[in-house]
């Protein structure tokens, strides 16, 4: 019986789980576009909507990011993990990521160097699980990864809102902080950007060749 209800559970693709997954991935767009567009001028009260315009844009990326934890809780607690909700689960945290740190480069608003750590990191990680598949090997997520990820999203957040207009109206003083917090927290994000990435290499260092001949 619960081998058939397992194999029932395994066939069914489109579950709620990977659906929250996908909408996740097609406001991805509409996040940008709430970024870099300009707002359309027939909008009554132009002006205002254009100073809350990064507001509107980091609640749409905190609203997409937190669905993440939906999603996951969703597929565990109705016993509806699919392939495809591996595949796409974590793609969609890094599609997202990736976007606002383009769409804050290209706004001038955030360090391309840091963008480029972050987006060949994932690069190399994907190669690093590829690697492990070939070879009938699963790297888990560890916590670095976790935390890896928490940090860059809070970084975006604070990097889309730390130039705008509200926070240079609470004062020069707060506004200094918070600029200094935006960086520390950006900081720490790319410290634990490169420790997780060094985790997969110890993690996979057997298998390009770097351990030691016992466990080669």
């Amino acid at each position: 019986m619960d081998t058939s209800k397992q194999q029932a559970t395994k066939a069914r693709v489109w579950t709620p789980a990977n659906i929250v997954t996908l909408v996740r991935i097609l406001l991805i767009p509409i996040f940008v576009v709430a970024l870099l567009s300009p707002w359309p001028e027939w909008l009554p009260y132009p002006e205002f909507w254009a100073a809350w315009q990064p507001w509107i844009a980091a609640i749409v990326f905190a609203g997409i990011s937190a669905t993440d934890a939906v999603d996951g809780h969703l597929a565990r607690s109705r016993n509806e993990v699919t392939d495809l909700g591996k595949f796409m689960d974590p793609l969609a945290d890094k599609i997202l990521v990736c976007a606002a740190m383009l769409a804050l480069v290209e706004l001038q608003a955030f360090p391309s160097w840091v963008a480029l750590i972050i987006i060949a990191r994932e690069f190399i990680v994907s190669g690093l699980r590829m690697v492990a598949a070939a070879q009938g090997k699963v790297i888990a997520a560890s916590y670095y990864g976790k935390v890896k990820t928490v940090l860059q999203i809070l970084a975006i957040l604070l990097f889309i809102v730390k130039d705008t207009l509200q926070i240079k109206l609470l004062g020069g003083g707060v506004a200094t902080g918070f600029t200094i917090f935006s960086w520390v927290v950006l900081g720490a994000a790319v410290v634990m950007t490169l420790v997780s990435l060094l985790d997969y290499f110890n993690k996979t260092k057997d298998l390009l060749g770097f351990g030691s001949k016992k466990e080669a």
